[in-house]
């Protein structure tokens, strides 16, 4: 063991040590926000507005945790509905969607229906427009449906995003054709080559759209404050404009409230990712290896 130590040790070349400290730096200085976010939500009020500001927190408190949850008055929505909220939509949004891509690339890979060139044209044709061309689009939609002020109407037009469907598709070609045979060989349904063997298969796929839906729903603020009007239908990014006060309006007493809502919003992104990061990386590595 020693002498596989000391091999490798002498491989170590300046440039290594130079390498490694320079992406040591790079990954410190990247997540000093995140360090001042966290910090910034246990400190008490008089640090918080202390200037110029603390970076690490002196005399943590959980006060602005527990004035977090009864921030808003009785006449109000308390914050954990609009957490509920939150979960339950991108919950359902990212399940849905990696069934419905999964789905329709996969069918579109290895059935080859008519049409099946023309229908990913489509789908490419959507990646070259911005997301804020649709929107109008998509309001027509869903006022014509009757779904606004409802939950499916900010679940429904992130189901079958393009570039979803677009990285599914890629992954879905890959698949070697000689196991889906073998599996229909051994008597194995349609639909149980599809669960079995090609989502297994396409893991990688799915677990970067879940990554990627999951932060889009999570953090979108621009479709509940069209769609939704009922308070108590309302999702994070819209609560903490409610906390806060609104713009220019913040009660110093909310200051605390604030901050700790900033980390309970940003803390499950960043957990996912952590969990998630192996699968993304090879996404990135694999995606395009086959046209």
């Amino acid at each position: 063991m020693k002498r596989i130590f000391k091999r490798r040790l002498k491989k170590i070349t300046v440039y290594d040590v130079l390498m490694y400290l320079f992406v040591i730096a790079l990954a410190t200085f990247a997540s000093l926000p995140l360090v001042y976010l966290v910090s910034s939500a246990f400190k008490p009020l008089d640090e918080i507005l202390r200037f110029p500001p603390l970076f690490i927190v002196r005399r943590p408190t959980l006060d602005n945790l527990r004035s977090l949850m009864f921030v808003l008055d009785s006449s109000t929505v308390p914050f954990l509905r609009y957490f509920f909220n939150s979960v339950l939509v991108t919950i359902i949004t990212v399940v849905a969607s990696i069934i419905v891509c999964s789905l329709g690339a996969y069918g579109l890979a290895k059935h080859s229906p008519a049409g099946a060139r023309m229908i990913m044209n489509f789908v490419l044709a959507g990646l070259m427009f911005s997301p804020f061309v649709t929107q109008i689009p998509n309001y027509e939609n869903v006022l014509a449906l009757g779904l606004d002020n409802s939950y499916l109407a900010l679940i429904l037009p992130k189901i079958a995003v393009s570039y979803n469907f677009f990285l599914m598709e890629r992954f879905a070609t890959q698949i070697p054709d000689a196991i889906i045979e073998a599996a229909r060989i051994d008597g194995a349904s349609e639909r149980g080559v599809f669960w079995r063997i090609a989502m297994p298969l396409l893991k990688p796929a799915w677990s970067t759209i879940v990554v990627f839906t999951f932060v889009g729903s999570w953090n979108d603020a621009f479709t509940p404050l069209v769609f939704i009007h009922k308070q108590a239908m309302k999702t994070l990014p819209l609560a903490m404009q409610t906390i806060s006060g609104g713009l220019g309006s913040m009660d110093l007493g909310r200051y605390g409230a604030s901050m700790a809502s900033a980390l309970v919003t940003t803390l499950p992104t960043i957990i996912l990712f952590c969990i998630m990061q192996r699968n993304v990386i090879k996404t990135m590595a694999h995606s395009g290896i086959k046209a």
